[in-house]
């Protein structure tokens, strides 16, 4: 569990660096049993290589994990991860995606990109996208850690797509989580190794964004209402701020028979109206 003084600490290397890296943010057996749910997933559907360049021809990206095996369930809600971005966003963000990230031998070197730069909004920017990467193998130069510009999150502009650039090899154990400004200019490596380099990305965005996934419409209703309450709030059953996200001045988390969150901000508006105007006869 991370301290306040963690939270702040890590909080503050995003804001600054664009990254920071959790060192053994999951025990083994959590990081051998997610390594396991990857490969049963992978056999049970018949996942295969990714088709297009960018998602890798020998990388198996598996979507929408969360309705495939109750193991994913923790990922987005793991106390050493969620909170700090939390800190950096606000309490009341978004799972934004949340697949597989697994590097065969031979896949080349993804170009370094970041992932907000078809939002139209000029550069620098707050950050508006906070990527977790977890490590389920060691991340090392030879299996395709990920590679990032360290401060490149605060240029005024994205990267050429497909030039050079000079990149730091974010290397950690396994079980370790890279947390960092999806803003930042970055790219998977390349895997010249015989061994298959597991990982996971679980991306969290504000709640008054789009998410990246539907998840509302990916995941069955049946799934989503045997999930904890933070991850149903997580994946869009909620409200932002009392106004984004509700239907008919409804909670939607009241969809999945569960007590609304909170009051819409018009209901609340005169509820405190009401309030003060008692207080003050």
């Amino acid at each position: 569990m991370q301290t306040e003084a963690d939270i702040e600490l890590h909080a503050d290397k995003i804001r600054h660096d664009g990254y920071t890296v959790i060192e053994r943010a999951a025990d083994p057996a959590r990081v051998e049993g997610l390594k396991a749910a990857l490969e049963r997933t992978e056999r049970e559907h018949g996942f295969g290589y990714a088709q297009t360049s960018f998602e890798g021809f020998k990388t198996v990206r598996i979507n929408n994990l969360l309705i495939y095996d109750e193991m994913f369930w923790d990922v987005p809600l793991c106390e050493n991860v969620l909170p700090i971005v939390e800190r950096v966003l606000d309490r009341e963000c978004l799972l934004s995606s949340f697949c597989s990230l697994v590097l065969g031998p031979g896949q080349e070197a993804q170009p370094i990109h970041e992932d907000t730069q078809l939002i139209p909004l000029p550069r620098p920017h707050i950050p508006i996208v906070i990527n977790a990467i977890w490590a389920l193998s060691d991340f090392t130069p030879e299996n395709g850690a990920t590679r990032i510009v360290p401060g490149s999150h605060n240029y005024a502009s994205s990267p050429e797509y497909g030039k050079d650039y000079d990149a730091v090899t974010a290397t950690m154990p396994a079980g370790s989580v890279m947390l960092f400004d999806s803003a930042l200019w970055h790219g998977g490596g390349a895997n010249t190794g015989d061994a298959r380099r597991y990982a996971l990305s679980c991306a969290y965005c504000w709640g008054w964004m789009r998410q990246q996934e539907n998840l509302q419409l990916g995941i069955p209703i049946l799934t989503a209402r045997r999930f904890p309450r933070r991850l149903q709030e997580l994946c869009g059953y909620s409200v932002y701020k009392g106004q984004f996200g509700h239907i008919d001045n409804r909670d939607p988390i009241e969809l999945l028979g569960r007590e609304r969150g909170k009051r819409m901000v018009w209901e609340a508006t005169d509820i405190k109206k009401a309030r003060t105007g008692a207080e003050t006869k």
